[in-house]
């Protein structure tokens, strides 16, 4: 009986397996540890292997495709409605095996190695700013029980933080002074890990074409370009612009019946990191348009005559994602003059 296709449910320790043939019949119903993974799958005829997007995935991904097996990513939230009883390894192996076969399945592209490295430089780097952030608002907090107020901004804490321990009049204990030294020295240490984990995307940012390329768009820089870049992969793996926009979460969210079509406010679906970088980066351009001449006419302008900044701001998103899916699909350079008529 030839096993056609199979669904794997990830953990740590113990994997789940779970196949049928041709006719859908169940063939293969197996406990495997993560050392008999490999060699299992190397003596296995090719087959298709579905797993959810989670944790480790990508890397098995990589290892069984390169035994010859066509594999295929999803989202958990699409394997959920596939599970018949109870959530346990079986029945969600099973889940996975069902849903990796049907013809409307949405997938996830595997991402490699290089992919996942730079990923781990924004992650690590919005991980580092989330902590230097904390810390400013905590050194920002401590002082204001002593009665001194730091305005908000990091730059104001580190600018404010020397004066304030130099400040003889303030009536600080020595004890707190030691202290908001410590949690200063603390805060540039911080400052100093962002800013060379932002060297290193930079560095990556230089040699990839692509990076390059979507960092001539108004509004995209290389933090922005790189981690799209990354998490993108293969723009062609999205049917049309629309798809990117919707995969992250750009578009209005539905609550549609009876014919009558309702749109709410944007989705905010996919990855909040990378949708968070496109609207900061459509809010630089709103600024900075305002004090151009030609802005008046603009497509932008028009759009901030009818709606508030925030909206417009993430119109402007919506709108760069689309560029950027032109971009990468298609291959092409952005112009910024594109489609206008002379």
């Amino acid at each position: 009986m030839k096993i056609t296709t199979i669904g794997i449910d990830l953990a740590k320790s113990v994997f789940q397996v779970h196949g049928v043939d041709a006719r859908g019949k169940a063939a293969l119903k197996k406990q495997l540890r993560r050392h008999q993974v490999l060699p299992f799958f190397a003596n296995l005829p090719p087959c298709l292997i579905g797993m959810e997007a989670c944790a480790s995935a990508h890397h098995w991904g990589r290892k069984l495709e390169a035994f010859g097996h066509r594999v295929k990513l999803m989202a958990p939230q699409f394997v959920k409605p596939y599970v018949k009883t109870n959530k346990n390894d079986a029945a969600d192996a099973e889940a996975i095996c069902e849903a990796v076969g049907r013809p409307n399945m949405r997938f996830v592209p595997i991402k490699n190695t290089e992919q996942q490295a730079v990923l781990a430089l924004h992650r690590a780097r919005q991980g580092f700013v989330k902590a230097r952030t904390a810390q400013a608002n905590q050194i920002r907090g401590l002082l204001g029980e002593y009665g001194i107020a730091i305005p908000q901004g990091i730059g104001h804490v580190a600018k404010q933080l020397p004066e304030i321990l130099e400040d003889a009049g303030n009536d600080l204990p020595g004890v707190f002074r030691k202290l908001l030294r410590q949690l200063g020295d603390h805060l540039k240490e911080l400052d100093c890990r962002v800013a060379e984990l932002e060297v290193q995307i930079q560095i990556w940012h230089r040699e990839d074409e692509a990076s390059k390329k979507l960092a001539r768009v108004p509004g995209i820089g290389p933090i922005t370009a790189s981690a799209l870049v990354a998490s993108i992969g293969d723009a062609k793996s999205f049917a049309n612009a629309r798809q990117l926009a919707a995969w992250l979460g750009l578009v209005p969210r539905q609550h549609s019946s009876g014919g009558k079509q309702v749109l709410l406010g944007i989705s905010k679906r996919g990855d909040t990191y990378l949708r968070t970088l496109l609207i900061h980066g459509a809010r630089s351009v709103i600024q900075a348009a305002a004090r151009k001449v030609d802005h008046a006419e603009s497509w932008l302008a028009k759009l901030m005559g009818r709606r508030n900044k925030n909206v417009a701001a993430v119109a402007l998103a919506n709108k760069n994602a689309r560029i950027i899916w032109a971009l990468l699909a298609r291959d092409r350079d952005y112009e910024a003059n594109y489609g206008m008529v002379a």
